[in-house]
């Protein structure tokens, strides 16, 4: 049985048949409605493999559907900014949007913590958490006072630390840097002295090149190449300590969501978990090439200075301390998010740690 065939018949149930059995059109149209959405994304069409996870979504959906579901998704600015998604959204002018939550943490920090927050979880726990630890629940309980609710719909795993002007050796090379660094993260980073500027993809490379801004972090190797970020800052640091797995959601109108039928519900999730593990799996496949030919035209990978590590966990703890104390949203499910973290840490230094360390001596060994 093909995947069409099989969503169609899974989650529409007996339309297919009955129709074959000559039921009346209105009790077929009744039972699959004509449904057309429009889904404003966050990025750029030219970032094929984030912005495509919303096209993944939307043709699983309307192949289910025979065309009856329809998602309708724009590129960044076509309809909304990209960092007004949201807003947008809960507003009712657009039914959709794929985004990552934290892009929108200043209006609550609980939004963050629907996709990445500083040492938090990498991208199998985060998924773990959802799917299984209550982390769906939880943030919809959130998203629901914002007029939204939400499901995971990509995952592009621990990210790179960014691009850099000049190297950064110590944390006193941190004073005064105003770098690109979305969500969350800075309000950490800029206890380290670091200047956080919120700047959506397309205006990243001007800034650098321009000397506006001295370093800035995307996503990884892939979207990284593809933005040119090598060209004007060729230091490329690792790891992305302030996103160990960031979670993109696609974010729906509350109202709309309670409108559709309970298959289209359904099919819905269904999409999103399809988008969930096709992002991840598409950055898994294309960020090695990436990463060898980023290094080719010259960008040199530096490892971040363990005192920087250090300084921002620290950082991070205090940050986090500060902020449950005044936002007790955001204490519980950070509070959900550390319990589990622990505990996923014990178990994954055994089998995944030794396994994948005595796997990467044997590349770096020249033996794979």
């Amino acid at each position: 049985m093909d995947r069409r065939s099989f969503l169609t018949k899974a989650a529409i149930g007996g339309v297919g048949a009955a129709a074959a059995a000559g039921l009346a059109a209105p009790a077929i149209a009744q039972t699959a409605p004509k449904v057309t959405w429009r889904i404003t994304s966050s990025f750029p069409k030219s970032l094929d493999t984030i912005f495509g996870a919303a096209e993944v979504m939307s043709k699983y959906i309307s192949e289910a559907t025979d065309g009856n579901f329809t998602l309708q998704v724009f590129p960044a600015g076509e309809l909304v900014p990209g960092l007004e998604a949201a807003d947008a959204v809960s507003s009712g002018t657009v039914e959709a949007c794929h985004t990552v939550p934290y892009y929108f943490w200043g209006k609550d920090a609980a939004y963050a913590l629907g996709a990445a927050v500083p040492f938090g979880l990498n991208a199998r726990m985060m998924n773990a958490w959802f799917y299984h630890g209550g982390g769906i629940d939880m943030m919809n309980e959130f998203y629901a006072t914002q007029n939204l609710i939400a499901f995971p719909a990509g995952n592009t795993g621990v990210q790179m630390a960014g691009w850099y002007r000049k190297e950064i050796n110590s944390v006193a090379d941190l004073q005064g840097l105003k770098m690109r660094i979305g969500g969350f993260a800075g309000k950490v980073i800029e206890k380290l002295g670091v200047v956080p500027q919120q700047i959506a993809a397309g205006d990243i490379y001007p800034s650098l090149e321009k000397g506006t801004i001295d370093a800035a972090e995307w996503v990884g190797p892939y979207d990284d190449e593809k933005l040119g970020f090598f060209k004007v800052a060729p230091y490329y640091y690792y790891p992305g300590w302030w996103e160990g797995g960031p979670s993109i959601a696609t974010m729906i109108n509350l109202a709309k969501w309670n409108e559709l039928p309970a298959a289209y519900q359904s099919l819905l999730k269904m999409g999103c978990m399809v988008a969930n593990a096709d992002m991840l799996s598409r950055y898994d496949w294309k960020n090695p090439t990436a990463l060898k030919s980023l290094v080719a035209q010259g960008a040199q990978l530096r490892p971040m200075p363990q005192d920087i590590l250090s300084a921002a966990f620290d950082a991070a703890k205090l940050t986090y301390e500060e902020v449950s104390a005044v936002n007790p949203t955001f204490a519980k499910i950070k509070a959900s998010q550390d319990a589990f973290r622990a505990d996923a840490y014990l178990n994954a230094q055994l089998a995944e740690y030794n396994y994948d360390t005595f796997m990467m001596v044997q590349q770096q060994a020249g033996k794979l």
